[in-house]
């Protein structure tokens, strides 16, 4: 099937594209929406103008279309954003990183519908800690760029998943019943590199931003490099 993938640049939404392509399916672009504000409902925040340096490591056209971020709102350039990928790249299947937000799985797949494709979840209510055993052992390399949760402090930006993060997120999550895999906002993350990079990325500067008790990692430059 010809793919267009929902793509924040984090963790889920990057391993949903390696699900597709691993499975055999076209990836044909990737689908990025740039809110203005950081509490959009349906769309990723920190660092999205850094994905264009993910889809050229993957060798994908990426569709980029500028939202307000007003909840129900957006919805309406999201069916461009996708309306364009069917148009430009004959996409049939839009997948995404959804893993337990009924609330945005099922805006898109009425999105989806309208618009005659078919939406596809892959990570949908699978086990959080075993997603991101999976995330390792797939290897990736996935930084957090944003935290908003009870347990997690300005230490946790920029910090990388590795066992210790998951065995720590597994504990949050039976102390304070946080998603373990950070979905619904309570945090964001950056991909630096998965089997899909034929490159991988530096940063090379970043900056933390924290408020009481939420902040993100705004990534001030970052570049493409070989794979060591």
């Amino acid at each position: 099937m010809r793919v267009g993938v929902l793509f924040s640049g984090g963790k889920d939404s990057t391993y949903a594209a390696y699900l597709a392509r691993r499975g055999g399916e076209d990836l044909r672009c990737l689908i990025t929406l740039f809110p203005s504000r950081p509490d959009s409902y349906m769309f990723h925040y920190p660092n999205l103008r850094l994905t264009r340096l993910q889809a050229e490591a993957m060798h994908l056209p990426q569709v980029t279309v500028q939202t307000k971020g007003v909840k129900e709102e957006e919805l309406g350039d999201l069916k461009d954003a996708i309306a364009t990928a069917v148009r430009g790249y004959s996409v049939e299947v839009v997948y995404t990183g959804a893993l337990a937000s009924i609330y945005q799985k099922s805006r898109v797949e009425r999105v989806c519908e309208e618009l005659g494709v078919r939406a596809v979840s892959p990570l949908w209510h699978v086990d959080q800690v075993a997603h991101l055993e999976h995330i390792l052992t797939a290897g990736f390399k996935v930084i957090v760029t944003g935290a908003a949760a009870l347990g997690l402090d300005e230490s946790w930006l920029g910090r990388q998943l590795d066992q210790a993060m998951v065995a720590d997120l597994a504990r949050l999550h039976e102390k304070y019943r946080i998603n373990p895999a950070l979905e619904g906002g309570e945090g964001e993350t950056f991909v630096l590199d998965c089997p899909l990079f034929d490159r991988r990325i530096d940063v090379v500067s970043s900056k933390k931003h924290w408020n009481g008790d939420s902040g993100y990692l705004e990534i001030l430059e970052a570049r493409l490099i070989p794979k060591e």
